[in-house]
Formats: structure tokens, sequence, C-alpha cells
């Protein structure tokens, strides 16, 4: 019943309309924000070069430790890529990653303890007023819906305490079609807008597959939709491919990496007609990658469902491309 209201919403949310006139008013131009990786050099190179051309820009980093849930300033990342008087929004993102993986029980430590929690949002509200950031994006996930009270006490600390502090916007990634855990109408409570991450249809420790191929992204996006309405959605969307490689981690590939990963392996990068995702594959390698031909499939096709807004994960990676046809 769940899957056949899901097909229902997607079929209305994004069926073609039957009469077009030029007299329909013209579609919002849509707004783009883009996370930076402060570890990696390469989207420090990019935010530099293409901060103008964005609504927003995720530059700070707030981790919280794994035990205690305290915020880890100052934050071990230098947010140096956008100079502070640039009119350019600088936003950050809180989260529980910490060495190689969430750890939710961070959120859960922090719920149970006001005192701590009052403690962490005010550090965190400070430390986002020092740095100027008009923004921030909480980033909590493995999470499960038991733990739903405990994180919306949290995401309210931290929420109240930022705008008391002069921080305009609070968004919240949450994983795609995961409604239990994170509903996004209570979520809304507190936060602007939900940042569904519409990426990781097959992930680093699965098996090989698209990253986001359109009609996964077309189901996950009508069920957030029909939950929450469009205006208080931002897609997120990769810009990254993973190659997966039998007996060996699964490494995460920018555009060029899978680029020149194929031209070694002297196996062409083909777009999977089925997903629309670029792919490549020989003997134990197999690497699929995102690039802009299919990212821009995937905006229109979310525009026309009523998204105007989009976030990237992660700048440096992208195909250079989608400076020209995208994010436009």
């Amino acid at each position: 019943m769940h899957i056949h209201r899901v097909a229902l919403a997607t079929a209305a949310l994004f069926a073609a309309p039957s009469m077009a006139t030029p007299q329909s008013r013209a579609p919002l131009k849509s707004q783009f924000w883009a996370f930076a990786a402060p570890w990696d050099a390469r989207s420090d190179t990019s935010i530099r070069a293409h901060a103008t051309e964005l609504s927003a820009v995720v530059t700070g980093w707030i981790g919280l430790d794994s035990v205690s849930g305290r915020p880890l300033l100052p934050s071990p990342y230098a947010d140096t890529a956008v100079p502070r008087g640039a009119r350019v929004n600088r936003m950050a993102i809180v989260t529980s990653w910490h060495g190689q993986r969430f750890h939710p029980a961070s959120i859960r430590t922090l719920a149970r303890n006001a005192r701590e929690l009052s403690a962490t949002a005010g550090s965190i509200a400070r430390y986002a007023r020092a740095m100027a950031y008009t923004g921030l994006v909480l980033d909590f996930e493995d999470l499960e819906p038991t733990d739903l009270d405990g994180q919306l006490r949290v995401v309210k600390a931290i929420a109240d305490s930022a705008r008391q502090l002069g921080v305009r916007t609070i968004a919240i990634a949450v994983p795609a079609t995961d409604t239990a855990a994170y509903p996004g109408r209570r979520l809304l409570a507190f936060a602007d807008a939900i940042i569904p991450m519409l990426y990781d249809q097959h992930w680093a420790g699965g098996e090989p597959g698209p990253i986001s191929s359109p009609d996964w992204v077309r189901t996950a996006l009508a069920l957030r939709i029909a939950e929450v309405g469009p205006r208080r959605i931002i897609a997120g969307l990769p810009t990254y491919g993973y190659a997966w490689r039998k007996g060996r981690p699964t490494e995460t590939v920018g555009f060029h990496e899978a680029q020149q990963q194929s031209a070694s392996a002297s196996v062409p990068l083909r777009r999977d007609v089925a997903t629309g995702t670029l792919h490549a594959v020989r003997g134990d390698w197999d690497l699929w990658v995102t690039d802009a031909v299919l990212l821009r499939s995937i905006v229109r096709q979310s525009e026309f469902a009523g998204i105007r807004r989009f976030a990237l994960w992660r700048l440096g990676l992208e195909d250079p491309a989608i400076w020209r046809t995208v994010v436009r």
C-alpha cells in the first residue's frame, strides 16, 4: 500500500501538463548551494572560482565529539576558501560525523542532558556569529525512529541559539526516503528547510550501481514532496562517483578521476541507458560517476515538480560543465 501511494504521488507530481501555453507563467530561477570538503584542496579551488555563482556555500565544519556531543571548536578545518568580506552566503555544517563514521550516540547524549545541550548550542551559535555564517546545515545521520524526540530537542536547541545570534537559515540533511527517523514535517517545526540526500542509491559499502538514477530520485523526491510540499525542500544532489574493486575499499572519485581511470583501463565511459549514468567496467573494476548531463536531467525533472533549490555534494569533484549547463 505504501509503495502504491508513492507511485501515485510520483505520477501526479511529474506528469506533464496537457496544455502548455505561451501565457503560462515563466518558471522561477533555481538557486544552488554547494558543500565544501575542507580537507580537500580541490574543493577550495572550486569554491574560489565559483562561489559567486552560488546562493550559498557551506564551507564551515563543526563536528560533534563522538562521546560527549560537544562541538569540536575551533574547527580542525580552517575555513579560508572565501574571504570574510566577500558577498557570498557562507554557511557551516554541524555534523555527528567523526573519524570514519557517524556517531548517533553524540545526539542521544545531548538529548539526555539539558545543561550540556544548552552549552553545546550556545557554543555553536557563538562560533557561527564569530565566523559570520549566515546559516547552518545539521547533519545527524544513522538515527533510529526511537531517537526522534531526542533529535527534535537537539535541533530546536541549536536552531534557537543560532537564530538569537543572527543566523538566518537552519536546514537539516535527511536520508532520502527515511521518513520514520527523519519525518520532514516534525523537523520543519524548528528548521527552515530539509535537504533530502538524493544520492548513494548505491553506496561505498554496497554493490556497484548508479549514485542517483533519475527514476530513483523522482520516487524519493515525490515521497518528500508529498510529505511537506516543494517550497521547503532543498534537493541534495551528487557531483561524484564510486569505483568498486573486489577485495578493496570502494573509492570516491571525481569526474576527472573517473576519466583518468577509464583511460588507464582502456575502457570508455559510456552512458548507461537505463539510468543515464556514466559507467565503465572491466573485470573486477566497476565505476559509476555523475556528470553534467545527468545532473541537468535530474534538476529539470525536479524543477518540474516544484523544487527551486538544490545543494551539491561536493565541490572539487564536479564535471566542470555543470557551471555552464546546470548552475545557470
